[in-house]
């Protein structure tokens, strides 16, 4: 038997593409299809999806191709002709668009939620009071795709914000069919750690604020927080939670009915952690704001004093001394309450003070604790994030040292 001589994969594809050219049926087809991923480039050319619920194929518009409709966007319908094209460098299938035209209707997509929203309006969802966040977070809890870039740089901007502060990942699916009930579920996770008779059977503070979000993606990869189920489940969480979805320029029905609205999963931590440096130069502030006040009245009640002393002075001799033993009673009745007034003030803020210093990451090095960190300096914050063999740098409070992980032992249910 011969031996059969392989096809390149270029050659192949080329030939491949010859064919779909050559057959007539492939050429000037009238498709009817929701827009997604518009994206103009520079070049002039514009790429997009054309998808409905039976599938999808990406298209093309060539510069100076064809009149684009002015306020063409995702999700809206249109009617496109094109010729099937295959695109060599990557085996792209696509549709070489020569005319295309709006359906002057909503896309199907769209229209649900613009439903959804109208149903949610009335029923004062979207107009119901929004919980605030709390000024100083004990306990943060964030439900999104677990390894994910979003979910590393919420991690990594909390703890440099706030360093130590309580944080629980819920890794869930954020795209796709199982998409919306997993974000269900990663919400009813939060809302048992809310509770303060968990919080208190685990001796870790009740969780707080909630974060639930991802990165960016296409209409399609972010429709999940779109629907309704996620929507209930945000609105009827009893903790404040912030929705970051995307990015900027998107807007889901996540982001209307949440407490707060991020831009990005980083602006989100922006929102709900404050920072450390900043409350302690503010606690410093007011120390000093309270003891100068306290000082500046205590200084005008004594010339206050001095002054009526003097008065009574100038006065008639008859009940002098009765008037002037009244006077010091009240002078030092004055000099005690504004004594005791500075001394309240200032063990108020000693406390206030003493609790952000204990917080402080130097403060629990003291205590005897330490701070895990990898190669990279990123700080390890989960057994997950560590390998057999890994060398990592321990820091306690006088120095450091390093140390190479020979076993590693994973704690039911912790994340």
């Amino acid at each position: 038997m011969d031996e059969i001589e392989p096809t390149p994969v270029g050659k192949f594809v080329q030939a491949l593409r010859a064919r779909l050219r050559s057959d007539e049926r492939n050429q000037h087809c009238l498709l009817k299809g929701e827009i997604s991923q518009w994206k103009p480039y520079p070049s002039g050319h514009t790429y997009f999806s054309l998808r409905d619920d039976g599938g999808q194929i990406s298209a093309v518009i060539w510069k100076g191709r064809c009149r684009i409709p002015d306020g063409i966007k995702d999700g809206q319908e249109v009617l496109v002709i094109g010729s099937v094209d295959l695109y060599p460098a990557r085996g792209q299938l696509q549709v070489v668009v020569e005319r295309i035209e709006l359906i002057q209707k909503i896309g199907a997509l769209e229209q649900q939620k613009q439903k959804l929203l109208l149903q949610l309006r009335q029923e004062g969802v979207l107009d119901r009071p929004r919980k605030s966040l709390p000024s100083f977070p004990k306990h943060l809890v964030i439900v999104t795709g677990k390894g994910s870039a979003a979910l590393a740089d919420m991690l990594q901007l909390s703890q440099s914000r706030w360093p130590g502060i309580r944080t629980t990942v819920v890794g869930v699916t954020v795209q796709g069919d199982r998409a919306a009930e997993e974000i269900v579920r990663g919400l009813a996770v939060a809302r048992e750690l809310s509770r303060s008779n968990i919080a208190d059977a685990t001796s870790v503070p009740p969780c707080d604020v909630v974060i639930v979000g991802r990165g960016g993606g296409s209409p399609e990869d972010l429709w999940a927080f779109n629907l309704e189920p996620v929507a209930r489940a945000i609105s009827a969480m009893p903790i404040p939670v912030i929705s970051a979805v995307g990015h900027e320029s998107d807007i889901l029905v996540s982001d209307l009915v949440a407490d707060v609205r991020a831009s990005t999963p980083s602006h989100a931590v922006e929102c709900c952690i404050p920072l450390v440096d900043d409350h302690l130069a503010y606690l410093m502030d007011c120390e000093d704001r309270m003891l100068q006040g306290s000082l500046r009245q205590f200084n005008d009640a004594r010339q206050q004093l001095e002054q009526l002393k003097l008065r009574l002075q100038l006065a008639p001799s008859k009940g002098l001394s009765q008037a002037v033993r009244h006077l010091e009673r009240l002078g030092n009745d004055l000099q005690q309450r504004t004594t005791s007034a500075l001394q309240y003030h200032k063990q108020r803020l000693a406390v206030l003070g003493n609790a952000l210093q204990i917080s402080h990451p130097k403060r629990v090095l003291e205590r005897g604790y330490m701070i895990g960190v990898d190669g990279d300096g990123n700080v390890i914050s989960s057994v997950s994030k560590l390998s057999k063999g890994q060398t990592v740098s321990l820091q306690f409070a006088d120095g450091e040292a390093d140390a190479n992980i020979d076993n590693i032992r994973q704690h039911e249910g912790e994340t």
